[in-house]
Formats: C-alpha cells, sequence, structure tokens
C-alpha cells in the first residue's frame, strides 16, 4: 500500500503529456501497484496479512477503501461464499462463459452507484486542490479499471471459465485452474494469484508464497 501511494503523490504532483513515451510504463506500473492493493486485502481477507486480527481487517479495510472505495464488509461475505460454493450458482464471483458478459456481471455485482459518485467527488476536490485532472486520470482512473479487469482476467475468469462444448469444465475438487510454473509470469500477471487451484487447496497461504505450492496436479 505504501508503494503505491508513494508512486500515486509521485506521479501526480507533475504534468504527464500523452505523447511522453514514459507515460505508459509508469501508467503500467501505477496498474500493478492497484492489483497489489486489492492481494493485499485479498489476504487479508484470509487472515494473513497480520497475525494482530485488528491490524490485519484494517489493512484489508484501507486497502480495498484505495481502491476506488470498495467495502470491506460487502466483499468479505461474498469471497467466503466463493470458497464455499466455487464455480455454482450460490458463487458470487461466477457468471456466463462469455467473457464480456461474465465481466459486465461482474463488475455489476462489486461496483456500486456511491463508489463512482465518491470517486467523482474526490477528482474534483484534488482539482480544486490542484492536482492536475489528466493526471488523476492517467494514474488513478485508467489503472484502477485495468487493474480491475486484470484481477477478473487472471484471477477469476481463467481459473474458473466453464465451457462443457470444449471440454474445460474444471473438474477437481476446487473446479479450478491453475497456472503453469512460470514464476516471473505468474507475478507479473496477477502475483502468483493465477496459481488458483493452490490458493483454494491452502487459502490461508499468502500471495507471496504461492509459488511454494506448486506440487499440484493440476499444474
Amino acid at each position: 500500500m505504501g508503494a503505491w501511494a508513494l508512486f500515486l503523490l509521485l506521479a501526480c504532483s507533475r504534468s504527464w503529456s500523452w505523447q511522453n513515451p514514459s507515460l505508459y510504463p509508469a501508467m503500467a506500473l501505477q496498474t500493478f501497484l492497484f492489483t497489489g492493493l486489492f492481494i493485499t486485502a485479498h489476504d487479508a481477507m484470509h487472515g494473513t496479512v497480520s497475525l494482530n486480527p485488528v491490524f490485519n481487517r484494517w489493512i484489508g479495510r484501507l486497502c480495498l477503501w484505495a481502491f476506488a472505495f470498495n467495502s470491506w464488509n460487502r466483499m468479505l461475505p461474498d469471497h467466503h461464499r466463493h470458497h464455499r460454493h466455487v464455480g455454482t450458482d450460490e458463487d458470487p464471483d461466477f457468471g456466463p462463459p462469455r467473457f464480456g458478459a461474465w465481466f459486465f456481471g461482474f463488475v455489476s455485482h462489486y461496483v456500486r452507484w456511491y463508489q463512482i459518485l465518491l470517486c467523482a467527488i474526490l477528482f474534483n476536490y484534488l482539482q480544486w486542490l490542484g492536482v492536475q485532472g489528466s493526471s488523476m486520470v492517467q494514474f488513478y482512473i485508467i489503472p484502477s479499471f485495468l487493474s480491475l479487469l486484470q484481477l477478473f482476467y487472471f484471477g477469476t475468469y481463467l481459473p474458473h471459465f466453464s465451457d462443457p462444448g470444449r471440454g474445460l469444465v474444471p473438474n477437481n475438487a476446487h473446479r479450478s485452474r491453475t497456472q503453469q510454473a512460470r514464476h516471473l509470469w505468474a507475478f507479473l500477471t496477477c502475483y502468483f494469484f493465477g496459481y488458483h487451484w493452490e490458493h483454494h487447496e491452502a487459502p490461508a497461504t499468502p500471495w507471496w508464497m504461492l509459488p511454494l505450492t506448486k506440487s499440484s496436479p493440476f499444474s
């Protein structure tokens, strides 16, 4: 969370031209840090950020709040429902097999109108304080959306999508697939969250220890 906040502060303290070639690697880095923000909140949902449950819970709350004002009280029970009922009608993360329809349903379930309102209020308040609107678009609005897309694609869609006609129903206890053990790629795509069968097998394993669990028969 500290890296995300520091980079956001530094990036928004200057003006970036859309023609500046260094803008796009910087936006990609901020997208990656947004994803890390959510992964930290996710680990907090499993109690692995801190041995102190109060501190663990507040880290999770802060990370979700920083990520477009998401609600810990709403996301925590939904995430544990996902683990209990993965790949079924009772799984809040599950959806129709087509990527677009599933993503739309996923966003509709998790993004509420008040989050958009709060983002708009924050945007205008920071502009009033002197922060450039273009910088907030470049380093908050676009990276947060790209991170949401990244988390959905690598952390939900690829591990759980079902296509019975092509024999692609995950047929194991966790109804989950997993990426092959290519640790650099797995880290860059979603902080090893693509090792998804392993996560469901051992949900109390923090993200940075998931590579050590790659003995899955579904690798």
